[in-house]
């Protein structure tokens, strides 16, 4: 190959001879060529790599690989702080996982030009302890941002409230760490790439790195650390794991770690904290506060009765009062359908019910309770609730209660039941294959012929096209009889459905046989409140469920209600102060 003279103006078509470092002379200066796999290093770029940890290169690919693991662990913890105050739906995993990754795009932008302009990686892992200090604050500081955030939206947001809120809390506490993070791969990319030959398997290598960091950062998190200590240590845990590959490399480095000890302080300081820590914060009588797989878990025991909620901000799921009495809650309402199954009057001999969505078992002990013969069963796919109803709510050993998905454990049975409650609906939480019609096919097949289906309904609303009456329309397309009944004094409505004819009649006959004063006057208040209902053409199916956008408008009708209130009572500067 000819050699040619590199004069001032032009550019060499070709590297002279392999392993020389040439400079490409020009009107804006020199540009260093890439050095080839043969050319030794000078000047700055020795310096940089005598340093022990850049040489091996190993250092930068495990802080990619733990850059990975942390962003996931990031987004699983923010749809577990969150869904206390928003709920867990589709609409708010969609929020968090747009932002995050707005966030992490805008950090590869970013982290791209400061990196073209960085000749060593102390800025970016001063970056990383930086994220790492900020997503250890975000279970203590996030609570209260996410409560002002929406107590603001409140006062002038009417429509799609939970998707603003959601959408807001998540740009202020969740987009800047993840900005940061960001920032990791084209920054190491940077400091990795020695060799152009090299360029595509080093970048192949980080890329790889990143993937299955993200990977174990979202199976520890969900089956390890958050069942077992919690959003707010989960949080720690992998703030820690930052924090100490950034204190590594400036330890190494043998450069100032004051940033370092700052954020390792503020991290172990929070750690003292947890013992105390409660997403009710303004809680002051908790029994119980816990998290499992799925659900935020709050108990409360006073001397009158005991609650259960999944939601910190609004609704309980279960009530038992401790003298025994009826609550006048939904549950009072649905043992009507014992009543429509021919089992009022008797002891329940013969008879079989089965609780889709089993809770604390409220329901469970009262079919117990007045049918003490018959075999109650239930099926709740959290673990933690079915202990809890146990420990806390007596739910009587006779019950059995299996630990699975409630549609999947009744596929797979083979026995037919007298009634068959459907009780898994949590807000605008709706697991759509326990709402579509395939599903509700399953539970008529597994009734008997005179069998009743019970399903409450949590989020009433009378309107065109409402989650409410997509879901009565689903049911009675499969169902030839289904009968509404309100609840007053909440948003629940109790809906029963039969293939039998007769069912008012079966009805009236068995309330009138029953022996128990309460349960007889309780049926007689929920007689007066059955109506009939006819069904249209608003279906769910397992192929189109879209029963979060539909629960996301009837929210926002509960929730506008429940603010007006605040929004006619006080000023947006008033609230402020309050929050102040």
């Amino acid at each position: 190959m000819k050699k040619r003279d590199c004069a001032a103006g032009t550019v060499p078509l070709f590297c002279p001879v392999r392993g020389e470092r040439v400079t490409f002379a020009g009107e804006r200066g020199t540009i260093p060529a890439a050095r080839s796999r043969q050319g030794p290093p000078c000047g700055k770029e020795e310096n940089r790599m005598k340093h022990q940890l850049l040489h091996n290169r190993w250092f930068l690919y495990l802080t990619e690989f733990f850059a990975g693991m942390s962003v996931m662990a990031v987004e699983l913890g923010a749809s577990r702080l969150m869904a206390p105050y928003f709920s867990s739906s589709q609409i708010v995993w969609t929020v968090i996982i747009g932002v995050i990754m707005i966030a992490m795009a805008v950090g590869n932008v970013w982290g791209g030009r400061m990196a073209d302009k960085s000749k060593s990686p102390d800025r970016l892992y001063g970056r990383i302890i930086i994220a790492a200090v900020w997503i250890a604050l975000i279970p203590f500081a996030g609570r209260w941002m996410i409560a002002g955030i929406s107590f603001l939206l409140a006062t002038f947001v009417t429509k799609n409230f939970l998707v603003w809120a959601a959408l807001a809390a998540c740009l202020v506490i969740f987009a800047f760490p993840c900005v940061l993070l960001g920032t990791v791969t084209p920054s190491l990319t940077k400091f990795t790439v020695e060799d152009l030959d090299d360029t595509g398997k080093t970048v192949g290598r980080l890329n790889a790195l990143n993937t299955i960091g993200s990977i174990i950062g979202t199976f520890v998190p969900t089956f390890l650390t958050i069942p077992a200590v919690g959003t707010a240590a989960t949080f720690l845990i992998f703030a820690g794991v930052l924090a100490a590959i950034g204190i590594a490399y400036f330890v190494f480095a043998r450069k100032k770690t004051v940033t370092g000890i700052i954020a390792a302080a503020v991290i172990a300081g929070l750690c003292f904290a947890l013992p105390s820590y409660s997403f009710a914060f303004w809680e002051s009588d908790l029994t119980l506060e816990d998290e499992s797989i799925y659900n935020y878990l709050q108990v409360k025991d006073d001397a009158h009765q005991t609650t259960l909620s999944t939601n910190v901000l609004f609704g309980v799921q279960s009530v038992q009062n401790k003298d025994g009495r009826l609550t006048g809650m939904y549950y009072d309402y649905a043992l009507a359908a014992p009543c429509m199954a021919g089992m009022g009057g008797g002891d329940g001999t013969g008879r079989s019910v089965m609780i889709l969505g089993m809770g604390s078992g409220t329901y469970a002990g009262y079919c117990v309770r007045y049918y003490p013969n018959a075999a109650v069963q239930g099926a709740e796919i959290d673990s933690k609730i079915a202990d809890i109803a146990r420990t806390h709510f007596g739910l009587p050993d006779t019950v059995e209660v299996a630990v699975a998905d409630g549609r999947a454990y009744l596929a797979a049975s083979e026995e037919l039941f007298d009634v068959i409650m459907v009780d898994a609906y949590q807000d605008i939480t709706i697991p759509f294959q326990l709402s579509s019609q395939e599903f509700f096919q399953e539970v008529a097949a597994h009734l008997k012929p005179e069998g009743v289906m019970v399903v409450n309904l949590n989020m009433t609303s009378r309107e065109n096209g409402s989650i409410n009456q997509y879901l009565c329309d689903t049911m009675a397309s499969v169902f030839r009889y289904t009968y509404l009944a309100d609840v007053p004094g909440n948003t629940n409505t109790e809906v029963f459905c039969t293939n039998a004819d007769g069912l008012k009649e079966r009805f009236d006959a068995g309330r009138t046989a029953l022996t128990d004063a309460e349960y007889a006057a309780m049926m007689d208040t929920a007689a007066k409140r059955l109506t009939a209902y006819q069904g249209g053409e608003h279906i769910l199916t397992d192929d189109k469920a879209p029963v979060e956008v539909l629960g996301m408008r009837v929210l926002d009708e509960l929730i506008a209600g429940e603010l007006a209130y605040y929004r006619e009572h006080f000023t947006l500067r008033e609230i402020v102060d309050m929050l102040g």
